[in-house]
């Protein structure tokens, strides 16, 4: 799942022109590319979307950065991206900044998974946590009822993710 008001910081901080790096076909890219199209449609910024092609590796994430510096520099260039996981961040991370781009002067940059990558120093991440411990406390718990033959009261069950917030991400460029 993509935390669908995790472009509400970014907002906060002023962007208003927000891309987001896909994941393809991975799990739960499709989730993730819908709260994304959401929160901008939430925060009436639904005209600047713009998805770019990504994937599950740093090689996904540089080739998606690569088309990110492309773009022509105007009015309508992103001042942020959101990335499908922090692998794919790290691409992007090198290319940008191996174009001379200051991250997040220049440009920020949010990642999803909370990595232990995200967590290195030299790349400090701006990052989405999923609650792993709970998520697999329910899906044990889940497995043990279907075993046990008891019924699912509910059968959604959602976990909020929640934003760490590091050194990529900053107000957008003046």
């Amino acid at each position: 799942m993509w935390c669908s008001g995790c472009s509400t910081p970014l907002v906060a901080l002023g962007h208003r022109r927000i891309a987001h790096i896909d994941g393809g076909r991975a799990p739960g890219a499709a989730e993730r590319r819908r709260g994304y199209t959401e929160a901008l449609h939430r925060h009436d910024l639904g005209r600047h979307a713009l998805i770019l092609p990504g994937g599950l590796t740093e090689d996904d994430g540089a080739d998606a950065a690569r088309a990110l510096l492309e773009l022509p520099e105007d009015a309508r260039t992103p001042t942020a991206v959101t990335v499908f996981n922090d692998r794919c961040a790290t691409g992007v991370l090198d290319v940008l900044r191996g174009a001379g781009r200051t991250i997040p002067a220049a440009m920020s940059v949010v990642g999803f998974d909370d990595s232990r990558l995200a967590r290195l120093s030299h790349v400090d991440l701006t990052t989405i946590a999923q609650d792993a411990t709970t998520l697999t406390e329910l899906a044990v718990a889940r497995a043990v009822a279907r075993l046990d033959g008891t019924p699912v009261d509910e059968r959604e069950q959602v976990v909020p993710p929640r934003l760490v917030v590091r050194g990529t991400t900053a107000p957008p460029p003046a």
